[in-house]
């Protein structure tokens, strides 16, 4: 007998890649939130940008977390782990790292394949594997970060007029790119060449953010050499990974664009009048169309320098920073042509792959004591 966390989707799925489930295995590390709120008050957060104390402790807490649950996959005799997470649940007095994954046995044990992690579901594994790209390792990358006091005087003065404040559009491009620069370096120490599945969160913790990626570092044989020492990464679902290799095509690189902009003290007043009666406020719409059109024209000077042919999957988020403050964030995958050996096993892609599994337990007592006891971020 076996304890699974699989659907029947997903087994059906990874039968058909030689895999049956076996047990949902855990690893998690309890750390003092005192201790984590402390670094996060440290006087890093005076100039702004990256909290490393805070960085470092979080990805400390993930890859012990992430430890006992391979090691623990090990004992059972996996070959693999399959919808690995890394969560983060604050408890009164601790923040506890939590990793969760169900794992994988082979159907026959003369199939030949190295042991590994993932971060895809049953059923986008099936996706991954049947476009060329094996598993290798769960991966993640971090950054702990804080807009600063320092950086923040000089962004509010600018405050005062319309447009890009600079200084903090500098802060969120560095930062959310550290993120994407640390999954890649950790998918090369793996002999990966592409990390898909790629996921971003981004997480508030003592009074400060953190940035998170997580995918799997992948190798596929058909990938251009010089992916080797740059591995391609991609967002896109694995369902749209399998579709575009069909179509000949492979990822390049997870695209970000980031800018923040001001409405201004002078048009936050205008706006502001003209929000008590009907109608359009034309500072607004100006400034976010003039802001997203920055952000995706970010990804498209990326892109082409890169040579790619397309951005595709591209989704664009608002974010408020305070006061008249707003950031834009735009988020693609560049892909490129290249025919040739760059196909799918199977020509049709299974049913049970891209159905969603329902959700079949849902607790709404919990909020009839007024607290909401679901702690998890």
């Amino acid at each position: 007998m076996v304890i699974s966390g699989l659907s029947g989707n997903e087994i059906f799925c990874l039968n058909k890649k030689g895999f049956v489930p076996g047990n949902l295995i855990i690893g998690n590390s309890v750390y003092s939130l005192g201790f984590v709120g402390s670094l996060g008050s440290s006087l890093k957060t005076m100039v702004g940008g990256e909290v490393t104390q805070l960085t470092s402790l979080i990805a400390e807490g993930r890859e012990q977390a992430l430890g006992r649950l391979l090691a623990e996959s090990q004992k059972e005799q996996d070959i693999g782990i399959t919808g690995v997470s890394s969560e983060i649940i604050f408890h009164p007095e601790n923040i506890e790292f939590l990793s969760v994954g169900s794992s994988l046995k082979l159907a026959n044990s003369s199939t030949s394949i190295s042991s590994f992690s993932s971060s895809a579901d049953g059923q986008e594994l099936y996706c991954q594997i049947d476009a060329g790209y094996m598993p290798i390792k769960f991966v993640f990358g971090n950054v702990a970060y804080s807009i600063g006091v320092s950086k923040g005087i000089m962004g509010t003065l600018k405050t005062l007029g319309r447009g890009e404040i600079k200084e903090y559009t500098e802060i969120f491009t560095t930062t959310r790119n550290l993120a994407l620069e640390r999954i890649i370096n950790e998918a090369k120490e793996a002999k990966a060449n592409a990390v898909v599945g790629i996921n971003t969160t981004i997480l508030p913790i003592s009074g400060m953010q953190e940035m998170l990626m997580i995918g799997t570092a992948s190798y596929n044989k058909n990938l251009p050499s010089d992916f080797a020492n740059n591995p391609a990464t991609s967002d896109l679902t694995e369902e749209e990974l399998w579709n575009i290799t069909s179509l000949g095509y492979i990822p390049l690189k997870l695209m970000l664009g980031t800018s923040v902009y001001s409405l201004g003290l002078k048009g936050s007043i205008t706006s502001m009048f003209k929000s008590l009666v009907r109608g359009e406020i034309p500072e607004l719409t100006t400034l976010i169309y003039e802001a997203r059109e920055k952000s995706i024209g970010k990804i498209m000077d990326e892109a082409q320098s890169i040579g790619a042919d397309d951005v595709i999957g591209v989704k664009t988020y608002v974010y408020s920073l305070g006061g008249s403050l707003i950031e834009f964030l735009a988020i693609g995958t560049a892909i490129k042509k290249v025919g040739g050996n760059i196909k799918t096993e199977t020509p049709q892609l299974l049913t049970q792959a891209i159905i969603r599994d329902k959700d079949t337990y849902t607790n709404a007592a919990e909020y009839s004591f007024g607290v909401n006891l679901n702690t998890s971020s």
